[in-house]
């Protein structure tokens, strides 16, 4: 199962999603789970649930900090 990872304003990449939970799609990307948002269809996720068969696209976005 191929799934497009998108990390936004950075490019994408092709990934094998096969048995794998969202966060586990973070690994080719310099990011932490703890500094982005994933997104399915315009909708947060989960990183630590499984990805369902039918998603084809994953948005990923970094959250703003500021002070």
């Amino acid at each position: 199962m191929t799934i497009t990872v998108e990390l936004a304003g950075e490019g994408s990449r092709e990934l094998d999603a096969a048995g794998k939970t969202y966060a586990d799609l973070l690994a080719p990307f310099d990011v932490s789970k703890h500094e982005v948002s994933m997104l399915v269809d315009g909708r947060p996720v989960p990183e630590d649930q499984p990805i369902e068969s039918d998603v084809e696209h994953v948005e990923v976005v970094r959250l703003i900090q500021g002070g």
